[in-house]
């Protein structure tokens, strides 16, 4: 390990090292992850006059040089947030060789053995650039990738037992398909779904007062891809009008025609990519395995897939195809093609 790793305090434990780095798409556990840095330094220097952020994005190298050569007042161990470093150009440097803030920092380093960096990317990191490499290599990292389907499971049943509200098992699995990987929102959907089902006043929970599916679908907007859910259900069923007044709908929303489409081309390659797998007799619990689908959304789409037969699905997803080339070689207005594809379908 280089000469200027020393003790920071990480996952409330003591380890050598003076440089953390987090990063990945979950922001949500990793600013937890980030206050729970900050709240383990305020247990030793309780005044948090050395704990620092700098926001790379609106302050420059000279910022944070001037403050870790700063000496501190009370000789308490200064502990240093950069946040979105990476994407700053005169802290990352520009290109692919060790430059800018990369040298700097491992000059200024070199001399310090005394202070806590954290280095916080809370936006989409370049692995390929030198100074991620550099900091992957000294530092203690810890990339927050998304969860899983069984993650997210258990990540919104520990929410609600946190709260002391009980949810149905079928309500829990409908609140992850409607939020996805978004923990932000799923977080806040628990706390809405939590307050709902509470006693006025101070109480918890009374015994037996579950959230259930109902609850689920009435108070937590879904988002397109469940809808667009229905409106295949719509056009298995031979209900064009249902299916085009749900189009329609979304277009009112906002929502583009380009998009609409795109999303009706992912849910019929599942189907195409499902329904291949069926008719080679493979099991079910392995097709999520095999085709790489969430397994919520395997669960829908086998539920559809009973609907067509495969010559059907690869029959669609072709006219989907040629929807969109017309769009994009100007053949035909973007809602006309849509129409047409849901009418001739």
């Amino acid at each position: 390990m280089p000469g200027f790793f020393l003790i920071a305090l990480f996952y409330g434990k003591m380890l050598l090292v003076m440089i953390i780095f987090l990063y990945g798409e979950d922001t949500f556990r990793s600013k937890r992850k980030l206050q729970e840095i900050i709240e383990e330094y305020k247990k030793v220097h309780k005044n948090g006059l050395n704990l620092t952020i700098i926001d790379c994005q609106s302050a420059d190298f000279g910022d944070f040089k001037r403050e870790i050569e700063t000496v501190s007042m009370f000789k308490e161990k200064k502990l240093i947030i950069l946040k979105n470093a990476l994407s700053a150009s005169e802290f990352s440097g520009q290109g692919e060789s060790a430059t800018g803030g990369e040298k700097s920092l491992q000059k200024i380093l070199s001399k310090n053995k005394e202070d806590t960096i954290v280095f916080f990317e809370d936006e989409k990191v370049d692995s390929r650039k030198s100074f991620f490499k550099f900091l992957e290599k000294n530092s203690k990292s810890q990339e927050f990738k998304s969860l899983s389907a069984l993650q997210l499971l258990a990540f919104a049943k520990k929410g609600f037992e946190k709260t002391g509200v009980k949810i149905q098992d079928e309500a829990l699995e409908q609140l992850v398909i409607f939020c996805g990987s978004d923990l932000w929102r799923l977080s806040n959907e628990i706390k809405k779904l939590a307050a709902f089902k509470m006693k006025p006043a101070f109480a918890k929970a009374s015994a037996g007062e579950e959230v259930n599916l109902k609850d689920v679908e009435q108070m937590v907007n879904s988002e397109i891809e469940t809808d667009i859910f229905k409106t295949i259900d719509a056009i298995a069923r031979r209900n064009k009008k249902q299916a085009l007044g749900l189009l329609h709908k979304h277009l009112e929303d906002g929502d583009s025609v380009p998009y609409l489409l795109s999303m009706i081309n992912f849910q019929f390659r599942n189907l195409l990519l499902i329904k291949d797998l069926l008719e080679k007799r493979t099991q079910y619990h392995l097709i999520a395995s095999k085709t790489g689908i969430h397994p919520f959304v395997v669960r829908k789409s086998y539920e559809l897939c009973e609907r067509f037969t495969f010559p059907e699905i690869k029959k669609i997803y072709q006219k989907i195809f040629l929807a969109d080339l017309d769009i994009k070689t100007g053949k035909v207005e973007p809602q006309t093609a849509l129409d047409l594809l849901i009418s001739g379908i």
